[in-house]
């Protein structure tokens, strides 16, 4: 059975040194972030290695046993699955492929999760529809679905189309958690590094109420004296 060899491979993959530094970075502590969330000591360039050898052969209800699976690792292998499987995909299994990771939103919570595939299926399959769906997402209150909506919109920035990045990043700006004010200047950021002017027009207009990491994700690749007078209040 392919879900049983998939998880022997990624058996003989982990290290309980790594699980153990992946549960403190991932913030799995008892009030932060990943509360609860559970490590098995898998590299990234592993799992990768994992999906691209099954990916073809996996139905999508075996992604979404990986998807749903308490182990951390085994998520993102679920997720990473449905990257490659979109990037071939037919119109009709994109919508497949769209529908089941909105359905499984709930699972997709922690930033490495978010950012590893809300641009390379959210905001993919957005590119030519209608995007009230991200709207929804930011009122949702919830952390996760937030940082995919901003995320999703890393798939719009790559076309040069940062409407719904700058409409989003207005409605984020006093979000209280930096994993938000992280990824809202980033995405600022890579608006920026196609177009500055569209960037600074946003910051001149938010850079003294935005959150300092924000700010700083945003200016990082500016000049070092841009970069002060922004920090210091002088644009």
């Amino acid at each position: 059975m392919l879900k049983k060899q998939i998880v022997k491979e990624l058996e003989s993959v982990s290290k309980r040194t790594k699980a153990e530094i992946f549960q403190r970075f991932f913030k799995t502590g008892k009030g932060e972030y990943g509360e609860g969330d559970t490590f098995a000591g898998i590299t990234v360039p592993e799992i990768r290695d994992i999906c691209k050898r099954y990916y073809k052969e996996m139905s999508l209800k075996d992604v979404e046993f990986f998807i749903q699976h308490k182990i951390h690792e085994y998520r993102l292998l679920g997720l990473l699955t449905l990257t490659y499987m979109y990037k071939k995909a037919e119109e009709e299994k994109k919508t497949e492929i769209y529908s089941l990771y909105v359905d499984n939103l709930k699972y997709i919570n922690n930033w490495d999760l978010v950012d590893l595939s809300a641009p390379n299926i959210v905001g993919e399959y957005l590119l030519e529809r209608e995007r009230s769906f991200l709207y929804e997402l930011v009122k949702s209150n919830a952390l996760w679905k937030q940082r995919v909506a901003i995320l999703a919109t890393f798939a719009f920035i790559r076309k040069n189309d940062f409407k719904d990045t700058l409409k989003i990043s207005e409605l984020l700006l006093h979000h209280e958690h930096d994993l938000i004010h992280k990824a809202v200047g980033w995405m600022l950021r890579e608006v920026g590094k196609r177009n500055q002017d569209v960037e600074e027009r946003f910051l001149k207009k938010y850079y003294k109420e935005m959150p300092r990491t924000m700010l700083r994700y945003a200016i990082e690749r500016f000049e070092e004296g841009k970069r002060q007078k922004y920090l210091k209040g002088l644009v």
